[in-house]
């Protein structure tokens, strides 16, 4: 039997890009897939396009507190081996990512999960940003660089330990992979695939406000796990972001 794959997606008014989110799902080549839909209660068009999509039967629609309140309850709905999330204005990559992903894991059991490259994309699809994580290191959490989250696939054990942390606004998921890789049991595998495309302008990438309050959330976050950090490592890793949109199609 192949592993089955949760997608969760978390949107709350997001009828600009959803349909785009929910086809590159629908039309990955991998059987065995189980898309989670969690809306916060939008107003917009957003229920009406979700439940367009017949391939999407594990679907709620409520209030929450947040992204992190949402996915959690996306992660208590999954009935997947293994769990992903696609955000509501981002989409997979190609129609392979499933497969490959499922694949590895597959043939490498000890493997408790894997993450690839992102990349960030305008409205026509043009690249403006590609962030790799091949050569990122778990000393790196310092720094306040993470492997792509959206790219990170891990097996549901992962999040049977290891959910969101809500008292975190807007790096939860920093905080989550930083908990998830301390972890001496879990072993964690690069890809050298672009799972995702994402767009600009997400919680973490919106300007100078949300720069600073993610920087102020991961020192937080370090010092709680034990990471000897400061304000000056954190923001050392902003010039190799610049070059980030420079170097587009490094694999």
């Amino acid at each position: 039997m192949p592993l089955k794959v949760s997608i969760i997606t978390a949107a709350y008014n997001s009828d600009q890009y959803i349909k785009q989110t929910l086809e590159s799902v629908r039309d990955q080549d991998y059987d065995n897939i189980e898309h989670v839909l969690v809306d916060g209660g939008s107003k917009d068009d957003t229920n009406d396009i979700i439940k367009s999509f017949s391939h999407v039967t594990n679907y709620v629609s409520e209030p929450d507190k947040g992204i992190y309140d949402a996915l959690n309850k996306g992660i208590n709905r999954a009935t997947g081996d293994v769990i992903g999330f696609v955000h509501s204005d981002d989409y997979l990559h190609d129609e392979t990512i499933i497969t490959q992903v499922a694949k590895h894991l597959i043939d490498n059991p000890d493997v408790t999960g894997v993450y690839g490259d992102i990349q960030f994309v305008d409205d026509r699809k043009k690249v403006l940003r590609h962030y790799s994580s091949k050569s990122w290191t778990f000393a790196q959490f310092t720094k306040g660089k993470m492997p792509a989250h959206p790219s990170f696939f891990a097996r549901r054990e992962v999040y049977e330990s290891y959910l969101f942390d809500t008292q975190y606004k807007i790096a939860a998921d920093f905080d989550q992979m930083l908990r998830t890789f301390k972890e001496p049991e879990f072993r964690f595998d690069y890809l050298p695939i672009i799972t995702t495309s994402m767009r600009m302008g997400g919680a973490s990438t919106d300007g100078l406000k949300s720069n600073l309050q993610i920087n102020r959330e991961i020192l937080q976050i370090c010092k709680a796990n034990g990471l000897v950090t400061n304000y000056l490592k954190i923001y050392s890793k902003y010039p190799s972001r610049v070059l980030e949109f420079f170097f587009k199609n490094p694999l």
